[in-house]
């Protein structure tokens, strides 16, 4: 057997289970010794079932989840001596969610041999917790610094009890005296870099201390004073912190102390470090070697087989306006910031030209956000801001400040929609129009284009604009929009117009209105239609939320009107295209497909599991045209 079918090789049966007496902080030989052993069990797991997300190419995160396995291990032991923890490892990093799958085997709840399938479309084993849909799984995650304010409240509501482990809030703990145990990696690393580098003078401990934890740091790979500082912490009355510092996957050759240690271990890596882990190579190779991405062979019409990343794109684009700046007058006039995600979101190209206009930041979107906005307070002046779509619902009150002071901002909202989110849900961008929260007497511009082309126009059209100024990318690539001649539609000669739809073709049974990355999938289901003889219309609509009152009345008047995005279907735009129809007196049929349910996991499976595939865009055409 190879590959999946593989039984999983490394025994977790093996697992050794320990107890620790808190009251006692120094450990015996024994178990020192259980404790080493169960470590590296766990650590040689992981490595082998994280690498399976990297063969079947949906990324994955080992270095966080294999830093932890030592605290992991003590609260493990901690949770079999006594009944007054909640036995629950919260965890604040979605991405360690390798760790709880590995919990889940442990417990019996999924078999070892399920492990193989980590990030596979439909194994319900997606990029971050999800409560409900993975059997073992205690808590869903959500995003990044959601759980500490959430353990706040388990932890009011158990009183008697004590848990813990990594979040983002700190003095509702210490007000209320809330016995919480925060377990911290302090690996000084993120996809970005090193936040010793980028984020000089921030330091978790001090910070902790200074909000009144009880804090202990240790180096987390002696597991001895690993043990001593938990041990404290646990019988301490209160709120308090054990930070861990340590290398980034440590004895992972490859991976140390890198930015690489953040994603998924390559395959080549994962094999050579269980070979010298003592593992038969065979072992591994049969089994990561024979594990290949998933393929999608659909053959789209009406877009090219060449594909672009608009999310890379966008930086490119920037690059184009501020080569046209001396680097003096860029550093006066404009500000881009990032929330550590310059590799991911398209800003890394412009850190690379332009660093006199770059400033390097955490994770810190709120105020990172606001000081694209402060910058841009000057009406000469313009921010630029970048994170992922999802993320979006983070700032919402920082945008309204924003608007209120009559800034300049454009923000780049990557990860837009659903498609090739293998993190699922709570990474989908679905909400994007709560951007649009303004009040009707001002104008906030929301643009999603459609093509690496079309992004580049747009930046060029709006990027010294004044007032809030927002730009979707998807993180999937797109193909590049073709004319019924052949040729690019947003090529030579387009000009993006701000504010005005786009007829992509017109029809007379009814028309399609799409945008983004769901317009090549729109335009691939219209033309088979119309190859069957069902006249329909596609509309480009790349200015997401203003009314363009000559198309809407043009569509209005056809048969019906079926708008598709991968937006969330109670939010996006077609839960207002409706009304403006109706406010206008228009009533053809009308349909709207959006995304409505939580994901599968997987990359280009997630857009046929929300039903918004060409065939399916296809059958909503033939019902609405009935």
């Amino acid at each position: 057997m190879s590959g999946t079918e593989s039984a999983f090789p490394i025994d977790l049966k093996k697992y050794r289970k320990l107890t620790l007496d808190p009251s006692k902080p120094q450990l015996t030989a024994e178990q020192r010794s259980t404790l080493l052993h169960n470590i590296q069990l766990l650590r040689d797991a992981l490595v082998l079932f994280t690498a399976t997300g990297a063969a079947r190419g949906v990324s994955g995160h080992t270095g966080g989840a294999y830093d932890t396995i030592p605290e992991v291990c003590i609260l493990l032991s901690l949770f079999e001596a006594s009944e007054k923890y909640l036995p629950i490892v919260f965890d604040e990093a979605g991405h360690r969610v390798a760790t709880q799958y590995l919990l889940s085997a442990l417990d019996g709840h999924i078999p070892p041999e399920h492990l193989l399938h980590y990030r596979e479309a439909n194994s319900k084993l997606p990029g971050h917790p999800e409560l409900g849909l993975t059997p073992g799984v205690k808590f869903s995650s959500g995003r990044l610094g959601h759980m500490w304010p959430m353990v706040n409240g388990v932890a009011m509501a158990n009183k008697e009890k004590q848990e813990g482990n990594d979040a983002e809030a700190a003095r509702l703990a210490v007000a209320q005296n809330l016995n919480v145990k925060l377990l911290i990696d302090d690996n000084d690393v993120t996809i970005a870099g090193h936040p010793s580098q980028y984020l000089k003078g921030y330091d978790v401990s001090k910070t902790l201390e200074g909000h009144g934890l009880k804090v202990y740091t240790v180096q987390g790979e002696d597991i001895d004073a690993l043990w001593a500082a938990v041990a404290a912490i646990v019988t301490y009355d209160g709120p308090a912190a054990v930070v861990s510092k340590r290398l980034m996957a440590p004895g992972v050759a490859d991976i140390e102390g890198s930015t690489h240690g953040h994603d998924v271990i390559p395959v080549k890596s994962a094999i050579k470090y269980l070979t010298a882990r003592g593992y038969p190579t065979s072992m591994s190779e049969g089994i990561l070697n024979n594990i290949k991405p998933a393929s999608a062979p659909y053959l789209y019409i009406g877009s090219t087989k060449e594909v672009g990343a608009n999310r890379v794109v966008f930086g490119e684009a920037v690059n184009l306006v501020l080569d046209k700046l001396s680097k003096e007058e860029a550093a006066e006039k404009v500000m881009v910031i990032d929330s550590d995600l310059e590799g991911s979101t398209g800003l890394k190209v412009i850190h690379q030209k332009h660093p006199e206009v770059f400033v390097p930041s955490g994770i810190m979107e709120r105020g990172n956000f606001s000081t694209a906005a402060g910058f841009g307070f000057d009406a000469n002046k313009f921010g630029v801001f970048s994170t992922f779509s999802a993320f979006l619902e983070m700032v919402i009150s920082e945008v309204t400040m924003a608007r209120l002071n009559n800034c300049n901002v454009l923000s780049h909202f990557s990860h837009s929609g659903v498609d090739e989110m293998a993190d699922n849900t709570c990474h989908f961008g679905v909400n994007s129009f709560f951007a649009d929260n303004g009040l009707s007497d001002v104008q906030t511009w929301m643009y999603f284009p459609a093509d690496p082309l079309q992004m580049v126009a747009v930046i060029q059209r709006v990027f010294f604009e004044r007032g809030l100024r927002f730009v979707f990318s998807t993180r999937s690539k797109v193909p590049y929009i073709l004319k019924e001649d052949g040729t690019k539609f947003f090529g030579d000669g387009y000009e993006f117009v701000p504010g005005k739809d786009e007829t992509i073709v017109d029809g007379k049974a009814g028309y399609v209105v799409s945008f983004g990355e769901m317009l090549y999938r729109s335009w691939d289901a219209v033309l088979r239609c119309r190859q069957q003889g069902l006249d329909v219309g596609l509309i480009n609509k790349p200015t997401l939320n203003l009314v363009d009152e000559q198309t809407l009345r043009k569509i209005g008047s056809s048969p019906f009107v079926l708008v598709v995005e991968s937006l969330n279907q109670k939010t996006g735009l077609g839960s207002k295209m409706g009304t403006w129809l109706i406010e206008r007196q228009l009533t053809p049929k009308y349909g709207y497909m959006g995304t409505v349910k939580e994901g599968c996991g997987g990359l280009s499976e997630q857009i046929p599991y929300q039903n918004l595939d060409p065939q399916s865009i296809i059958m909503k055409i033939k019902q609405l045209s009935n």
